[in-house]
């Protein structure tokens, strides 16, 4: 059941898994996302792992508050806000929900906010894994194919939304896995019905450009740090993955073989005992893991 609460002067919608007596995991999703992005699956095998796993819509994505009145920003204009807004919306989700401090786990831009979060409240982040995300949009630039799917013009309707995800993720999913479009469309289909709102996403993009880069605050962190990423990602290439771990003293960094910008189910074991692990134990440290 999706419920919606005030945060940070704006009203956050949210969704919860597992025992309310787990451990505190708030998701973060990634650009032009929705809640739904986070798999069910995905969330309650994290719920069985002894999580109350919290997935929630980014402000302009869902069903959480649109700066509609903010409209489209025009190339080179100030954005509407930074992604340090977005990490104090989590702060303050953190809040409605009654949380001290929580598990933290971000995906791209999500990734980006959760680093934010971090830096901005380290008390409220008890650990944090970042996953196919950068310290910053210029620490790996997209691939020209990535790029080119990234910026296309949005799709008018529901059909030819469905159509260009299969499009889009042909390009950004994980070569080493086999595409499953019928999955792609139907999410495509439901994230439509909740919400089509593309100059949300447009002003999303706005934020990460203008919020700079996080590398200089990153080694300040004394946050015990997880970084995921994917061999074959192309639109955050796993350099930045390798930025982000080299900035937060003693972050763990593995990376998958054949893994884009998604998440493949088969790695959701993988994953999920890599968070778990996290999350149980507290700090880790060591070289870097790549799994085939």
């Amino acid at each position: 059941m999706t419920t919606r609460v005030a945060a940070n002067g704006i009203e956050i919608a949210y969704e919860s898994f597992g025992s309310h007596e787990g451990r505190p995991l708030l998701l973060i999703m990634g650009l032009g996302a929705q809640l739904i992005h986070w798999d069910e699956g995905l969330c309650e095998l994290l719920a069985g792992q002894g999580h109350h796993v919290v997935r929630f819509d980014n402000r302009d994505a869902g069903l959480s508050t649109h700066f509609h009145d903010k409209g489209a920003p025009a190339l080179g204009a100030p954005s509407p806000y930074l992604l340090d807004d977005l990490a104090d919306d989590a702060a303050g989700l953190m809040d409605a929900l009654g949380w001290p401090a929580a598990h933290v786990v971000g995906a791209s831009m999500g990734g980006m906010i959760a680093q934010a979060l971090a830096i901005r409240h380290p008390d409220r982040v008890l650990t944090l894994t970042s996953i196919m995300s950068t310290p910053g949009p210029s620490v790996a630039p997209p691939t020209e194919a990535a790029l080119a799917v990234l910026l296309a013009r949005p799709a008018p309707d529901r059909g030819s939304v469905m159509a260009q995800a299969v499009r889009t993720w042909s390009v950004l999913g994980s070569p080493g896995y086999a595409l499953d479009p019928e999955r792609i469309t139907e999410l495509a289909g439901l994230a439509f019905d909740r919400c089509f709102d593309p100059d949300g996403t447009a002003r999303q993009l706005a934020a990460i450009m203008a919020s700079g880069d996080r590398t200089a605050l990153l080694t300040g962190l004394q946050v015990p740090t997880l970084v995921l990423h994917g061999e074959a990602d192309q639109l955050i290439p796993v350099a930045a993955g390798h930025a982000t771990a080299a900035a937060v003293p003693g972050a763990r960094l593995v990376t998958y073989a054949g893994m884009g910008h998604d998440l493949p189910r088969p790695l959701w074991p993988s994953i999920v005992d890599e968070i778990t692990k996290l999350t149980a134990t507290g700090p880790l440290s060591g070289p870097p893991v790549a799994l085939g």
